[in-house]
């Protein structure tokens, strides 16, 4: 056996080359779609965007961002509760790098498959609701609080439908395996018969990001900036980091239950299956950052509403046409 079999087949190594590799794709991803926002909205509203840190289209902005945050002054309020508080940031970060695990990036590239992978993505991700609550409720700040129960309503309204248009495609596949339902699409991807699904997911994922037209937990207008209100320095950035972290995950998993995942279009095979997710990652990150920029903020009953009476009777018929279609063909 030479070096290398006898290097990669020691366990302890293999597992920490898996930890360097996904917290790597956990810290340079998000960077990469923060700075793609920063740019594509300065081009949809004819600005430049930042251009200083960085010579070429101030390509280290975030970076600069980041240290800037590990420099300033790491603020706990006299009345919260400093453990609570202070764990928070960790409890909404840990989820987003859990799921990048067994998400399966090309042929052989994951961390780990799951036989229950999606029934792991959604359980695990749901926890992240559980730190914006002790956040909101630790910071001893009443629009924290109020920005946290919002933000816990929505989470809740809107884990629903992303939960039903999974089943569905779960359904389709025959397993909750990840990689089990890509390899389920080699001869078609599953967003030719769950258009409804993917539109579903997307949507959902928005409100689970809490992003634009989602965004009223941190409605600056009325609650200054909700749950994350008395935060700074590098607590403030986990709370960044973990909203741009989600953007990429959600992206990868939308990828991987309607697009394919790391499977090329028919022709195209002798691209590699990593830049095909790559891609697929790219463009749904440019659809979230899109939205942004083109609708206004819902109020609190129209969200809800828009969950409960539109998303979750949506997603429940979907899975009914499902069911029949798989029984019957």
């Amino acid at each position: 056996m030479s070096f290398v079999d006898q290097l990669f087949s020691n366990v302890w190594i293999v597992l920490l080359l898996k930890v360097v590799l996904v917290m790597g794709f956990f810290l340079v991803a998000p960077l990469g779609v923060g700075y793609a926002e920063h740019k594509i909205l300065a081009h949809m509203q004819h600005r430049l965007g930042p251009m200083e840190a960085g010579r070429f289209h101030g390509w280290a902005q975030l970076i600069a961002d980041g240290v800037k945050f590990i420099q300033k002054e790491d603020v706990i309020p006299r009345a919260a509760d400093r453990w609570v508080f202070s764990l928070a940031p960790a409890v909404v970060l840990v989820p987003t790098i859990l799921v990048i695990v067994v998400i399966p990036f090309g042929p052989d590239i994951w961390a780990l498959n799951l036989d229950v992978g999606i029934f792991f993505v959604m359980a695990i991700s749901a926890v992240s609701v559980i730190g914006v609550l002790m956040a909101g409720w630790a910071s001893a700040n009443k629009f924290s609080l109020i920005g946290a129960v919002r933000a816990a309503a929505q989470l809740i309204a809107y884990e629903l439908p992303l939960i039903l248009a999974a089943v569905s495609v779960a359904m389709i596949a025959g397993t909750l395996s990840l990689v089990g339902i890509v390899e389920a699409q080699r001869d078609y991807w599953f967003v030719l018969v769950q258009l409804p699904g993917l539109l579903i997911f997307v949507v959902a994922s928005l409100a689970e990001l809490v992003r634009t037209p989602f965004d009223m937990p941190i409605a600056d207008s009325e609650i200054v900036f909700g749950a994350y209100t008395e935060y700074t320095g590098i607590k403030f950035a986990f709370f960044l980091l973990s909203e741009y972290g989600g953007i990429v995950v959600l992206s990868a998993i939308a990828s991987v239950l309607y697009l394919g995942g790391y499977l090329a279009p028919p022709g195209l095979d002798f691209i590699p299956g990593p830049l095909w997710m790559a891609a697929k990652i790219g463009a749904l990150s440019f659809v979230i950052i899109w939205l942004r920029a083109t609708y206004p903020r819902l109020r609190e009953d129209q969200l809800q509403r828009f969950s409960w009476i539109g998303l979750i009777p949506l997603a429940l018929v979907n899975i009914l046409v499902t069911a029949v279609v798989v029984v019957v063909v």
